[in-house]
């Protein structure tokens, strides 16, 4: 039998829908508008940048980032082109590839946070109060841990 959401649990619902799309949608064209990045690609920037020798395999990246191993390919190009991320084959394994994070890519990492700090504050941290964004933060990761695939390990 279905567990039909209640009026409340319907109004959180789709609250939540909205925030989640607004938000991403909204960090993303800050960034654009800014510093001429989406932030699916600063996000790759990121995770590169806290990797030891700020490199990751491009299947764990893939993982990191949810994108498949095709977008996350076509996204590492682009970011090839810009000079801001390089590729590196794996010596354990000649199909597999480290996406890695050039000079180039670190300093413009460095002149952006900035830009995507200040906008994540203006449009979410700020919006609460710092124990509701406490408890935002430990509710996301309830949901989050739960979702979450195991973590890979290969090449790929």
């Amino acid at each position: 039998m279905t567990r039909w959401l209640s009026d409340d649990e319907q109004v959180s619902w789709r609250a939540w829908i909205a925030a989640s799309l607004l938000l991403p949608d909204r960090l993303s064209r800050d960034l654009q508008e800014q510093a001429g990045i989406s932030l699916p690609d600063y996000e790759i920037l990121v995770y590169l940048s806290e990797a030891p020798e700020k490199r990751l395999r491009m299947s764990e990246l893939a993982d990191r980032t949810l994108s498949s191993r095709s977008r996350l390919s076509h996204q590492v190009d682009r970011l090839t082109n810009a000079g801001l991320v390089n590729r590196q084959p794996c010596s354990d394994d000649r199909r597999g590839y480290f996406a890695v994070l050039t000079p180039r890519g670190w300093d413009f990492l460095v002149e952006t946070a900035p830009v995507h700090v200040e906008s994540v504050r203006e449009h979410l941290v700020d919006t609460l109060t710092p124990e509701e964004f406490a408890e935002f933060g430990r509710l996301c990761a309830k949901v989050a841990d739960r979702l979450l695939p195991p973590a890979g390990g290969d090449c790929g």
